[in-house]
This record gives C-alpha cells, structure tokens and sequence, in this order.
C-alpha cells in the first residue's frame, strides 16, 4: 500500500479509503481515483484484507483449487483434504478452475486478498513463477498434484502417469491384439494430456506402428467431447478397433455414442479409459481404466501440508510418487 500511495502521489488512507469503497471524510476526486487504481494495475497489489487483524497469526483456514469439481475424480480428493483438515481443527476454502489459466490466476489473486495458513492445488496452467509470487506474498506452505512443478519451496504429490498410459496402450497392442488405435486427449497446454499423448507415442512406435493423424482427436476431459471424438472415428473407412481416451469422462462419452450407433462394445470397438471414477463401474459394459487413487493423494497433500504449517517439516520441497494400476474390465 506504501508503494501504491508513493505511485499515485497520495497518502496511504486515501488508497485504503479507494480499495474499501469508504469515503469518510473529504471525498476523493475521480482524478485521485484514477491515479490510486492505475499505481494498483501497475504494481499488481492485491489488498490483504485481513493482514491487519491476523498479522502475525494463523487464520486456521486452508484453500484448495481443483480443475473441475463436476468430475467425480476430484471428490475423494477434496474430501481427504476435509477429513485431515478437521483432525487439525482447519477449514478449507475450495475453488473450481474450470480448467483455465484465468480460473487459475483467480485463485490466486483470492487467496493473496484472503490470507490463508496453507495452499493445496491442481494446477494445469500455472508453473514456478506464479507459486513463487504466491509464497513470496503470502508466506503460505504450498502442496500440488502434478509431476511438472519442481520449485524448491513446494511439495509435490504425483502419478507416472506417462508410465501408466505406456503401459496400458502395450498391452492393448501386445495382449489385445489391436493395430489401429484411436486416441481422445486435450490441447498441449495441458501439462497431463500432453506427457499421456507422448506416452501413447513411444507405445506406437516401440510396436512400430503407423501414426495417423485421423486417428487424434481433441477434447475437454468432458463427457461430451468424447462423444464427439469417437463419432468422428466412426465416420472414417476404417474405424479403429480401440479407443483410448485419457480421463474417464470422454471414455464414458465415447462408449455410450458408440453404442447409441449400433457398435459392440467391445467386440467391435474396445474403449479404455484413465482416472477409475465410480461410474467406469456403473456403466455397461463396465470400463477398463488407468486407476490412479484421488483419496490417497488428497491425503497425502493435506498431511504434508499440515507438516509445514506445523514447521514439523521446514525443509526443501519433497516429491510424493502415487500408484497408478491398470483396471482390466469387459470394455476391452
């Protein structure tokens, strides 16, 4: 705020009188106004709004960002995260990112504004730089999910699963007998589907098989689009035989559009998929899937979390490898 006011050519309570909206006082010129939010803009200041009252002190409230809360691979997760909360007497504030650097970065800016004595998240879109800036801020511990980040402050809880799809798309090829493989992934800037879709790669080339562009299709990690993708494979001279898609969601999208148009599954078209949510169970046939364990991880996140809030750990960020398992169903 000192540095806003030196900026703006104003005194500190008239930038807090502008941030909080109380005027009191001799009322502030727009021009003032104009100058005090620019300083703000151009420092990238977020107003702490309780640093005065919890200087000093724990807030006794975690934050946890998830990318979709309306994919049930997430509830395990964020309900381990609750469960070990409670143990410590702690709160946890959840966002959604929707997936979206701007989702991302809005967090953020929330838990910048609104101290928070901890901060676990799934990040997609966000690197090194960012949690820097968000631990120089605000001095919280941070954990993430995601084997892409190595900053020296932040632990890490992680899946190989470049390791899993590798050896899910194998023994498709090897034990299944199947040549001609359809795959269902997301944009490159996704950190996840891109290491999935080069593990899909190097699984086609060590079994020197053909990459065919027409055989990539991209989704959403929605439902939805891979109901899309897997029309589109149907509408070729040769469909594939196999279809993997690298959430559960797009896989579930994909047989049920492939049943809707008359296709066996998985006579005449094999369908996996990755995460094994519950409903790869409720769904007929019931799909085989990567299994990779959210409880587990959630757990594992908040305990070494609560390590470092604790200062029962102060040291350099540490890596937590988890279990991925291939879940062999009647899909394949």
């Amino acid at each position: 705020m000192r540095d806003v006011a030196r900026m703006a050519n104003v005194s500190q309570s008239t930038v807090s009188r502008v941030l909080s909206g109380v005027e009191g006082g001799i009322p502030i010129g727009e021009e003032t106004r104009r100058r005090v939010l620019e300083a703000v803009e151009a420092l990238g200041y977020y107003p702490n709004l309780h640093a005065g009252s919890l200087r000093g002190q724990k807030t006794f409230m975690i934050a946890m960002m998830i990318a979709d809360i309306g994919n049930p691979f997430y509830h395990p997760m964020v309900r381990a995260v609750q469960d070990v909360a409670h143990v410590h007497r702690y709160d946890v504030m959840i966002a959604n990112s929707d997936h979206t650097r701007e989702g991302e970065e809005m967090f953020l800016e929330s838990v910048i504004r609104r101290p928070v004595d901890g901060v676990i998240m799934v990040p997609y879109h966000l690197g090194e730089e960012e949690l820097e800036l968000l631990i120089e801020r605000t001095g919280a511990a941070v954990v993430v999910l995601g084997q892409q980040i190595r900053h020296p402050r932040v632990d890490v809880v992680f899946g190989r699963d470049d390791r899993a799809m590798f050896e899910a798309t194998t023994w498709l090829i090897q034990e299944k007998g199947h040549r001609r493989i359809g795959f269902i992934g997301v944009t490159e800037e996704f950190s996840a589907g891109a290491r999935r879709k080069a593990a899909f790669l190097k699984a086609l080339q060590q079994a020197h098989l053909p990459i065919e562009p027409e055989l990539f299709e991209i989704g959403d990690w929605s439902v939805e689009s891979g109901a899309r993708a897997v029309q589109k494979f149907l509408s070729l001279t040769r469909p594939p035989t196999a279809v993997f898609a690298i959430n559960d969601l797009m896989a579930i999208g994909a047989m049920e559009a492939a049943q809707a148009q008359g296709v066996h599954i998985p006579d005449e078209m094999a369908v996996i998929g990755f995460d094994d949510i519950p409903q790869a169970t409720w769904v007929r046939p019931r799909l085989t899937t990567v299994a990779q364990y959210p409880a587990e991880m959630g757990r594992q996140m908040a305990e070494a979390l609560f390590e470092r809030i604790q200062k029962e750990y102060t040291g350099a960020g540490r890596r937590f490898e988890m279990p991925c398992r291939l879940v062999i169903r009647e899909s394949v």
